[in-house]
């Protein structure tokens, strides 16, 4: 019997909006071997030919700092079962590390980043997109947690990153994209009604191949 075309979500909203939550609580409800994640942060550009002034400079929230070419090669390998490496994106000295994620294919293929919206060849790989929408106060607050907690920032340099690109960049390529989704959930992963829903439209196409 001819297996299904996998179904790929796409997961798209301003940084710390709560996409990431909401990829963690649509992964938790379905069988982990039935479903695969994908991480746009991983595809940033290796700028390790860069001296570390010149990787300061680098607008990372442009579009063009995100190699889509790989991704979309991925997508497409996963989209025909077959397995992807990853690439694994070192935050703190902005370079690619040797080593790769393996990536199984899955019946659901879960793609999550605050630009996958914008560049069209991706979203023509995904049935659904789902914008998520938060306040910004609420985001940035987020933003700033994790850039200290888990990137190696401190307050001076995430205020001028924000400042200087995370905001521009955000009215600029961010929220224009949400006009491209097809389920816009307000508060992420706070939003159990919305998630209910699509848990349940996933669930029936991994049991019944019913497409939403």
């Amino acid at each position: 019997m001819t297996r299904p075309k996998p179904l790929v979500v796409g997961i798209a909203g301003g940084t710390g909006s709560g996409k990431s939550t909401v990829a963690a609580n649509i992964a938790a409800g379905i069988p982990s071997s039935r479903i695969a994640l994908i991480d746009h942060d991983s595809y940033y550009k290796d700028h390790s030919d860069l001296t570390d002034e010149e990787r300061q400079l680098v607008n990372y929230d442009h579009p063009e700092s995100l190699d889509n070419d790989l991704m979309i090669e991925h997508i497409k390998a996963l989209t025909s079962w077959q397995p992807a490496e990853i690439p694994v994106y070192d935050f703190v000295t902005h370079s690619r590390k040797k080593e790769t994620r393996r990536v199984e294919p899955a019946e659901v293929i879960v793609v999550e980043g605050i630009l996958t919206f914008v560049d069209a060849r991706l979203r023509d790989l995904m049935e659904v997109k789902i914008f998520v929408d938060t306040d910004a106060d609420i985001r940035v607050m987020r933003r700033i947690r994790r850039d200290m907690e888990h990137r190696g920032r401190d307050f001076g340099q995430i205020r001028e990153q924000y400042y200087k690109t995370v905001r521009p960049m955000h009215l600029q390529f961010v929220e224009p994209s949400k006009r491209w989704a097809d389920l816009i959930i307000p508060e992420g992963g706070n939003n159990r009604v919305a998630l209910s829903v699509m848990l349940g439209k996933l669930l029936r196409f991994i049991e019944n191949g019913e497409r939403p």
